[in-house]
């Protein structure tokens, strides 16, 4: 009994002079470190999931899975085929090429100022008018002048475009387009959007799509988006651009023959 206690404790102390690290699990005498787990961990949680005994339990479960399938494959010689080689490569490479982008993105920010400027650029284009319309679509153009007759009418637009518009989307709200720039549409609707007076409906107007009849509700001065409101776009825009003048830098740089 002693003499097994000195060798547990012999064993102990090998370790830590070997730096060894604390083990989830280990698997036919192969360690898997505590360090693999915490970054599956880091990995869900920094996509919303809480950390929690669960979490960690499934985890655990993962990697043994995992270790477990992996000796297989040693044991039978799969790491000398060339295209599990090559794999392996690729793999190295890709999480090589990510650390360096991630650590370029960290040492380099998209500045505040930087974003900025860069609204003030854009913000020009947010100028000039938008339109609040509603529209019936249907298939074929008898069918909408009929329905521009029942409009003529009296007949409610909501009713009509509720139960005859093969646009279901709109139609289940009326018709209702919401606030948009007439160049967001089609040519031939956003053109007869422009020609239309407030409150006024169209002909039937023909597009890819089929016979469209349009009401125009009212007409603002666009506004655009808030520097709030497009401030995380910008950040993912400029930092794209950002770290593409970086790798094409690198490109340039390299001796390729």
């Amino acid at each position: 009994m002693r003499q097994t206690k000195k060798i547990v404790v012999a064993v102990s102390l090998a370790l830590a002079a070997t730096g060894a690290v604390a083990a989830v699990a280990t698997v036919n005498g192969v360690a898997i470190p505590d360090n693999r787990a915490d970054f599956f961990v880091k990995q869900v949680t920094e996509r919303g999931q809480k950390d929690s005994p669960e979490l960690r339990a499934k985890v655990k479960e993962e990697l043994v899975r995992n270790e477990v399938l992996a000796q297989e494959a040693a044991k039978k010689g799969l790491e000398k085929n060339a295209d599990v080689k090559t794999r392996l490569d690729l793999a190295r490479q890709q999480v090589l090429v990510g650390s360096l982008i991630n650590d370029y993105v960290k040492a380099n920010p998209v500045s505040e100022a930087d974003l900025k400027k860069e609204y003030d650029r854009i913000k020009v284009n947010f100028s000039g008018k938008e339109y609040k319309a509603r529209h019936i679509l249907v298939a074929d153009e008898k069918t909408a002048q009929d329905i521009l007759a029942d409009l003529k009418k009296g007949k409610k637009f909501d009713d009509i475009a509720k139960e005859k518009s093969i646009d279901k989307n709109s139609g289940q709200n009326g018709g209702d387009l919401g606030w948009a720039n007439p160049n967001s549409f089609v040519p031939e609707f956003g053109n007869a959007l422009k020609e239309l007076q407030k409150g006024k409906l169209s002909e039937p107007v023909k597009s890819q799509f089929g016979w469209h009849i349009i009401k125009l509700d009212d007409v603002r001065d666009a506004k655009g988006p808030s520097f709030d409101e497009v401030k995380p776009e910008l950040q993912r825009e400029l930092q794209g651009r950002k770290v593409q003048q970086y790798v094409d830098d690198l490109v340039k740089k390299a001796k390729i023959q």
